[in-house]
């Protein structure tokens, strides 16, 4: 009898550790969803008050870059040193990096808090989802904590962009970086009393070689892009890193087939389907973050929205995305098919780019909630997709590598494709800005005044527009409607710039429709089979 009392306290004092891991993980999942959405309503107007519309791009790629090198390498180490070492890192880095963000008085020095930030960011998810796999052991039981995971994110994508926009309207940017430090502590108590320390003892190696070379070929290529819009594609600048980053690469391949432990493994590209799905998910995000990161800019500076309102008008897209993986995944699982949702995901994404390329400042925002829910419907189910057919397209060896693959092609992704669209709407802004200007303008309101609406982030900043305001008005002998024809040629320049943009998501959306039909449907039992 004793026996029996003691196993059933085994029992309930298990699942109560379990309980407590759970949530500690649950909250942590919930603030990494929090920042990544409150991010996209919040940087406009950060950038138009640090003057850094010029680098608005740069602050997503870097990041990006930072997130998909810690993802991989932190990965790799959690394996060896245990989930809550990496876990509790990773949180350090995240709420360092927003008590910088915090205070940043530059647009520089908020791009590198970003970056510090994104060094914990880049790796809480997918160790979250770790640590569920290694409180549950039975498979059904950490099915469905996984899903119940995904509650956080759906929480977030509920309020994130509201509240974070009313934050960033009523008071400033800074406290939704400040909001982001006490939740961050609490969830390093969380952690540190509810994720179990595991003891690791393993003789495996890191492959510290192959990740260097990694870290520079990225480097090298998001940098290279990123330069276009201030140096020739024939520049050291342009040229000379983008081919830096191809030697890189090519070392990288090099040390990853010789590796006995390789942090990314070359066989994984060798699989058609996930080949022809990493493909896919990685032009998709040229549309990804035109809307997530983009059309937020577009509302605020086009359209005359506030935070608040461009945060609900993009809610509906962020909740999709957060939400329909669930029903993506019983289909799935009822049906064994995959390519019908693939080919419908990808068409409706698709529409919804090309909808927006006819967006103006007069376009209702009801129209742009339409939208919105059509993207958010598009892209929702493709990153459960995604995890589902490379796990049974490739052998069961794979299933971890494979997964660990797609989300670094994800944020490498999220990293190239601002460093592309960003330089292609500031060259258009300033040409089409030279063309729309008064060529006398300058001689009337100074080159300081001037030099202001080179920045398009002035549409978004009171304080600035009101100063300009005040210069053009002690301007002896103007036009008095010089002011009001000013900022609408500013407001028409920074629409093409954005319209470019999205006409570049939207082809490469196109693109990645066309790939995605060619996809092969494999049998959902594939990925059981030790095949290569």
């Amino acid at each position: 009898m004793m026996n029996g009392n003691a196993g059933v306290e085994s029992k309930n004092s298990s699942a109560k550790a379990a309980t407590l891991g759970f949530s500690a993980v649950f909250f942590t999942y919930f603030i990494t969803s929090f920042m990544t959405l409150g991010l996209s309503i919040a940087s406009p107007m950060i950038a138009a008050d640090l003057n850094g519309m010029s680098l608005f791009s740069w602050a997503i790629s870097l990041p990006a870059l930072a997130m998909s090198f810690v993802a991989l390498l932190f990965g790799r180490l959690s394996d060896i040193y245990g989930r809550r070492n990496l876990l509790l890192t990773s949180l350090f880095f995240f709420t360092a990096g927003s008590v910088l963000g915090a205070v940043s008085q530059s647009f520089v020095i908020n791009i590198a808090a970003r970056i510090i930030n994104a060094f914990g960011l880049g790796a809480m998810a997918a160790l979250c989802f770790s640590v569920i796999g290694d409180l549950y052991a039975d498979p059904t039981e950490r099915s469905k904590w996984t899903g119940f995971l995904n509650i956080a994110g759906g929480i977030s994508a509920t309020c994130t962009q509201i509240l974070v926009g009313m934050i960033t309207d009523i008071l400033s940017w800074r406290y939704f970086f400040w909001v982001n430090v006490p939740v961050a502590i609490f969830c390093i108590i969380m952690v540190s009393v509810g994720v179990p320390k595991k003891n690791v003892h393993s003789e495996n190696k890191i492959d510290y070689t192959g990740a260097l070379f990694l870290a520079l070929a990225s480097s090298a290529i998001i940098l290279g892009f990123s330069f276009t819009d201030k140096h020739p594609w024939v520049s050291f600048h342009v040229s000379g890193l983008l081919i830096i980053s191809i030697v890189f690469w090519y070392l990288f391949i090099l040390t990853e087939r010789r590796s006995s432990e390789p942090i990314l493994d070359p066989l994984v590209f060798t699989n058609r389907t996930f080949l022809t799905a990493a493909a896919a998910a990685f032009l998709s995000f040229f549309g990804f973050i035109g809307i997530l990161n983009y059309f937020p800019l577009f509302l605020q500076g086009i359209q005359g929205t506030g935070a608040k309102i461009s945060g609900l008008v993009l809610t509906p897209f962020s909740m999709l995305l957060a939400f329909m993986g669930v029903p993506a995944g019983l289909l799935i699982a009822k049906t064994k098919r995959y390519k019908w949702i693939y080919i419908l995901s990808y068409a409706v994404l698709t529409a919804a780019m090309f909808a927006l390329t006819f967006f103006n400042s007069n376009t209702p925002l009801w129209l742009g909630v339409v939208v919105m829910i059509m993207g958010g419907l598009g892209v929702g189910a493709i990153p459960t997709v995604n995890i589902l057919v490379v796990q049974f397209a490739l052998p069961k060896r794979f299933m971890g590598i494979s997964v660990a693959a797609i989300f670094f092609i994800a944020n490498i992704a999220t990293a190239v494709a601002p460093a592309i669209m960003g330089p292609a709407m500031n060259t258009t802004y300033e040409k089409r800005l030279a063309t729309l200007l008064p060529q006398d303008i300058e001689t009337q309101i100074g080159a300081d005044a001037f030099k202001k609406f080179a920045d398009p982030g002035v549409l978004m900043s009171k304080d600035s527009m009101a100063g300009l305001k005040e210069v053009f008005s002690k301007a002896q002998g103007q036009d008095p409607l010089l002011f009001e024809n000013t900022v609408q040629s500013v407001r028409s320049a920074l629409q093409s710039g954005l319209r470019v943009l999205f006409l570049i998501g939207f082809f490469a959306l196109l693109l990645a429709f066309l790939i995605i039909v060619t996809i092969p449907e494999v049998p959902f039992d594939n990925g059981e089979k030790e095949t290569d």
